[in-house]
């Protein structure tokens, strides 16, 4: 039974396509046994000029490059194949994590992730698993995509669809998201409500408040359902959920305005959130919004770990956190809210329990 479910993955993995990239021919040679064992169509390269010329001609779902190579950097390699394939998903390989490439250039490249070159390949397996289950996922909404009439109304219907069917896929993985992407869709609302802001921003602040979360369609199953505390390294896995997230979106336009508020609703005014360190009014307002939404309902959501927080806790919280985690701005209408209409909020927590 477990060796015909090992046929079944291998086959379904072969229908996508790696390359791998590095100068020394060892590396291939092991990469190339590990991954076409494991029943992925794998291609080697050792020559960085060539690997380009083959990305150029030949469609390729996933590229593990290596970052320090002759005659050009991994980056470099990157920085020519973004300028006529914006969808590869990329892993970078470094010899050690002090000789990766800055931060910012990994975010302006869109390199969806890398790994410290190792004897054993378990860490890049679970990035490649990860990468692959986005693609299968980008793959689906271009799909949509295509199908897609010129009407309004099937425009419409097919938008609406597509959420539902995505978001139930990420909701039979955690078992947490079910009712927290709407709670935090309708508390998203609110705020912006309080703000004044446009039925256009309102509109967006649903939609993005329903996929903030769908990244973790990319994260495995083991790290999304454990019971104890998160090692270093799956809390990494953790924290790509935005940016996967963001990458799956990207395919299709209608997507693209919520786009900022999946990839950005980790991020904190003062700069040490993730994915990209974002401070201030760098921070996508409506991401901001949606930070704000997030953390109220993590805070008083029962999970296996602890219980729910109580209000006077939870307003203390936003209290402390006001200009280092929340923009203050929207802090305080949603401390006004806790405080003044909690009514509201209560509504919404009835409603989407």
């Amino acid at each position: 039974m477990r060796k015909g479910l090992q046929n079944l993955e291998n086959n379904e993995n072969n229908n996508y396509k790696i390359i791998a990239v590095d100068d020394e021919e060892g590396i291939i040679d092991s990469l190339s046994i590990f991954l076409k064992r494991s029943g992925y169509n794998f291609i080697g390269v050792t020559d960085p000029q060539e690997a380009i010329e083959r990305i150029r001609n030949e469609h390729f779902d996933l590229m593990i490059l290596d970052f320090i190579m002759t005659p050009i950097h991994g980056d470099q390699v990157v920085e020519e194949i973004r300028k006529f394939n914006k969808e590869l998903y990329i892993l970078l390989l470094t010899g050690h994590k002090d000789l990766a490439p800055p931060l910012e250039t990994i975010r302006r490249l869109d390199i969806q992730g890398y790994c410290e070159k190792s004897d054993k390949f378990d860490q890049l397996l679970l990035l490649i698993e990860s990468g692959i289950k986005s693609i299968a996922q980008m793959n689906e909404i271009k799909k949509i995509n295509s199908e897609l009439s010129d009407t309004y109304e099937k425009l419409e219907k097919a938008y609406l669809e597509s959420i539902q069917t995505l978001r139930y896929t990420v909701e039979a993985k955690d078992t947490y998201t079910r009712g927290h992407s709407d709670r935090v869709a309708q508390y998203s609302v609110l705020i912006g409500q309080k703000l004044n802001l446009s039925d256009d921003d309102l509109r967006l602040l649903q939609l993005g408040g329903l996929f903030h979360d769908i990244g973790k369609i990319g994260v495995p199953d083991d790290i999304l359902k454990k019971n104890a505390k998160l090692t270093d390294d799956e809390y990494s896995e953790i924290k790509n959920h935005p940016s996967i997230g963001a990458h799956i979106l990207s395919s299709a336009t209608i997507f693209k305005d919520i786009i900022p508020i999946v990839k950005h609703h980790h991020e904190k005014y003062d700069g040490t959130g993730y994915p990209g360190r974002l401070a201030g009014n760098d921070i996508p307002y409506l991401a901001r919004i949606a930070a704000v939404a997030d953390s109220f309902d993590a805070m008083t959501s029962k999970r296996v770990y602890r219980d729910s927080l109580p209000l006077d806790v939870v307003i203390n919280e936003f209290r402390r956190c006001r200009d280092t985690q929340f923009d203050p701005e929207i802090d305080d209408v949603f401390l006004d809210i806790l405080e003044n209409h909690f009514d509201e909020i209560k509504e919404i927590q009835e409603k989407y329990k």
